[in-house]
């Protein structure tokens, strides 16, 4: 009888965590409230950026960053406000940086917190082609890709315990876990996006770059780029995670009528 409580209990608890993505649709298990993994996010942003410098405010580099950064932000501002899915957004406080290192990748946190690395810039070559990455990435964050995978594994390690217990008691791995879903750390690997996850932040970024202003149709000449960048022995790191193929551009294709709305009427 105990077992059977114990399982109602975790299953009430899987049902009631999921949440549904506002551009697709599709609904995912968030074991951590948002409002936690912003919090945990805060620190993990900061510790990063003592140990990786980021470049100053008015380098030229920073500034495009923080440009295509800023015209995201207010389409995805926008794009949840006309949904009026605006409390999805609660304690976002963007931030912009960018890191001096010969990655190539970009990744954002929860709550607005986004890094670009300066060897991901000779791969975009202009604004257009940045904000698809940069969208596709804040899209992660927005669809809380993260806060899914990490969830996923603490299924993997906690079972059936009680969450609330488990967090507390183990907070180590928490904090392991969430580093491994942001691919903070070196050690432990990745808890790699599915191709479900991927599929989302490319049809969000479409979206929210086209809302920016930004001609949605470089995404297909990039990834191409980035295609071939893979095609060596060491692909780029955004290429670990983030797959480029031949399908991955079929789907870009499909999708992009629909993204061109949004540029249409945000010109």
């Amino acid at each position: 009888m105990k077992k059977i409580i114990i399982t109602a209990f975790v299953l009430g608890t899987i049902f009631i965590a999921c949440q549904k993505n506002a551009i697709t649709g599709r609904r995912s298990l968030d074991l951590m409230p948002e409002s936690e993994m912003i919090s945990m996010s805060l620190t993990e942003y900061d510790k990063f950026l003592t140990e990786h410098k980021p470049l100053p405010d008015n380098d030229k580099r920073t500034i495009m960053v923080r440009t295509v950064g800023t015209k995201i932000q207010h389409a995805v501002e926008k794009y949840y406000a006309d949904k009026g899915l605006s409390s999805e957004l609660d304690g976002f406080k963007w931030t912009f940086n960018v890191v001096d290192e010969a990655t190539v990748n970009a990744w954002c946190m929860p709550g607005g917190k986004v890094v670009v690395y300066t060897g991901l810039l000779p791969v975009t070559q202009d604004e257009a082609s940045l904000a698809v990455v940069m969208g596709h990435e804040i899209a992660h964050a927005i669809a809380h890709h993260g806060n899914e995978r990490m969830s996923q594994g603490m299924m993997v390690q906690f079972g059936g315990t009680i969450l609330a217990t488990a967090l507390q008691q183990k907070p180590a791995i928490t904090q392991a876990l969430f580093q491994q879903a942001y691919g903070l750390s070196t050690n432990l690997g990745m808890l790699k996006y599915s191709r479900t996850h991927e599929t989302e932040a490319d049809k969000m970024g479409l979206v929210f770059a086209a809302m920016g202003g930004y001609n949605p149709e470089v995404a297909i000449t990039f990834w191409e780029r980035m295609a071939q960048a893979g095609s060596g022995q060491k692909p780029p790191e955004l290429l670990s995670t983030h797959p480029s193929d031949a399908t991955r551009i079929a789907d870009l294709k499909a999708f992009m009528p629909e993204a061109l709305k949004y540029y249409s009427t945000s010109k």
